[in-house]
């Protein structure tokens, strides 16, 4: 009992997903003592099932997350977890198999409302007893309950976005892991990073053209349909890994992770296209602006935005419907660089 109470108050105490997704499995590994224990991203590509794993924990070692920084891939099919896939389609509460070597699966989805966007899974040598499984089950229950408070504190109450205070923390975070990786360099290493084909971390400023246009028009009720689509295309035509924001109004951030230039601009393209090719309802046919700039580590995030917003202004001021890159643009003297304070504000 006294170990069940610590692991609630751990899991309880912590305002990051990351942190909670550790203390829960670190929780599931310990009460009943499994062998593994992992939490697996459920995501939608395209109307499929993809599972991904994100954290997890194997018996005598330390909990960690899953590095997906550099996966182009959503994760295995549904399919081929058949049990899962089950039991997913009849919305039950739980899956359990027995494999091959043995060993037993239990999975445990976390259910918001119909939905189910993650899922522990805990592979243990022999069955659980129904009482082991009622312990788990209470653990998960407090684990989804937390869950969708953090989600309801971070999120934009009309598109389901992370909001601007999320980004916030997201940004110093991103800012910090580039400010290690480049305290790492080597020697020989800058001169290899003066090549267009180094991984960095990016930032993209999104702007709906027209969009006064749309809400005079149509009204506000299309005008916000239209952002709760442009939600969507920024959700399906991202990585699992980058993350979107919605700032206010008809603008949205991404901060993509670790990709090279040429493919941060084709998937930054790619979302262009998509809004696009998409037919709005009542609206019709809708574009979007795109600025985007490389993250240094030591600028403020001020600056590191205020880059992004002159792509972007470059962007809607030569036609929109256009992805404009920063250092492109400084560098055939379409944009001058302007030094910026801490109090600016570009939004």
């Amino acid at each position: 009992m006294d170990s069940l109470l610590k692991h609630m108050v751990d899991m309880t105490g912590h305002r990051d997903h990351t942190m909670l997704d550790i203390s829960v499995i670190s929780a599931v590994q310990e009460l009943a003592q499994a062998s593994r224990t992992r939490v697996l991203t459920l995501a939608i590509v395209r109307g499929k099932i993809f599972v991904r794993p994100r954290a997890q924990i194997t018996a005598g070692e330390a909990a960690t997350m899953v590095d997906t920084s550099d996966l182009q891939q959503p994760g295995e099919p549904i399919g081929s977890y058949p049990a899962l896939a089950a039991c997913l389609a009849r919305h039950e509460a739980s899956a359990a198999v027995a494999n091959d070597n043995g060993s037993h699966t239990l999975w445990l989805p976390i259910w918001l409302g119909d939905k189910a966007d993650t899922c522990l899974e805990i592979v243990h040598p022999t069955p659980y007893t129904s009482a082991t499984i009622q312990v788990i089950g209470g653990v998960v229950s407090v684990y989804r309950n937390f869950q969708n408070l953090l989600d309801y504190s971070e999120r934009d109450s009309l598109t389901g976005l992370l909001n601007r205070k999320t980004f916030d923390d997201q940004l110093a975070k991103m800012l910090a892991a580039s400010a290690d990786q480049d305290s790492l360099t080597l020697p020989g290493e800058l001169e290899r990073r003066q090549h267009g084909d180094e991984e960095r971390q990016w930032l993209a400023v999104v702007d709906v053209d027209h969009f006064k246009h749309v809400n005079d028009r149509f009204g506000h009720l299309y005008g916000d349909e239209v952002l709760i689509l442009i939600a969507n295309l920024l959700n399906t035509s991202f990585r699992a890994q980058d993350r979107v924001f919605r700032f206010g109004g008809e603008e949205f951030v991404v901060l993509l992770r670790g990709t090279t230039l040429d493919n941060a601009r084709k998937i930054i393209e790619r979302f262009r296209q998509n809004v696009a090719a998409h037919d709005f309802p009542q609206v019709g046919k809708v574009t979007v602006s795109v600025g985007f700039v490389s993250i240094t580590a030591f600028e403020p995030p001020v600056i590191v935005l205020g880059r992004a917003d002159q792509a972007l202004y470059y962007a809607k001021s030569h036609g929109r419907n256009l992805v404009c890159h920063y250092d492109e643009l400084l560098s055939e003297g379409l944009l001058q660089s302007t030094e910026s304070n801490d109090t600016a504000e570009f939004f």
